[in-house]
């Protein structure tokens, strides 16, 4: 049989290592060898002996979740195998933090992430009820996270000397010590005019990076 299907690049091969990397721009494969976390219904394919159990949060990430509407439902992947991770096509990355990173993401990217790493919800300092929410997720610790992005972002630099002002339904995350505050992008006679759509947006000061994808759509439902 002969087809361009079966090019290499799109060839499930032989696990090397455990832990997580990118199978392409769509996907992330996870080898475990014990346990590792992803939203609810990310699993595309897998092959060993795991089981797909719910995760437990936490009583205090689950009532922040029931009041504040961020977070994400999360699954535990035990065992021993390989699973492949994906959500409705959106780009894949896979981010490496170090024992003194800790990351902001919007719940919404997030797709898979190794059991070393802590997660809480935190509340976005000085953002007010901005159109993006109060609360993002914070991870820190060491190990890897697996993001998603509707389309391919941008990693834009963030310093002290040049805030970064950002739609709040765009961002995807951004370095946790940045400052972070609410900014009004239009004057008040615009926005009795109608508005232009850019009423606010959140500002980012300090030194690091935020990334934002190239949609303002709102996320579809989760599986």
């Amino acid at each position: 049989m002969r087809s361009d299907l079966f090019k290499t690049e799109y060839q499930a091969q032989a696990a090397t290592a455990s832990g997580m990397s990118l199978q392409h721009s769509k996907a992330i494969r996870y080898v475990v060898n014990g346990e590792c976390h992803a939203r609810q219904g990310s699993m595309v394919a897998y092959r060993g002996n795991l089981q797909f159990e719910v995760k437990s949060q936490g009583v205090g990430n689950f009532l922040k979740r029931a009041v504040t509407g961020e977070g994400l439902s999360l699954m535990a992947v035990r065992g021993q195998g390989e699973v492949w991770f994906a959500h409705n096509a959106q780009s894949c990355f896979v981010i490496e933090l170090e024992p003194q990173d800790a990351l902001t993401i919007n719940g919404r990217n997030v797709l898979c992430f190794d059991p070393t790493l802590s997660y809480d919800i935190k509340m976005v300092s000085g953002a007010g009820m901005a159109g993006g929410g109060l609360f993002n997720c914070q991870f820190a610790g060491q190990g890897r996270i697996g993001l998603i992005s509707d389309g391919e972002p941008i990693v834009i630099p963030v310093t002290s000397q040049a805030p970064v002002y950002v739609d709040t339904d765009a961002v995807v995350g951004w370095t946790s010590h940045l400052r972070t505050s609410l900014h009004r992008g239009q004057s008040l006679k615009s926005m009795l005019r109608g508005g232009s759509g850019e009423a606010f947006q959140l500002m980012l000061q300090g030194d690091g990076f935020v990334v934002v994808q190239p949609s303002e759509q709102q996320p579809p439902a989760e599986k």
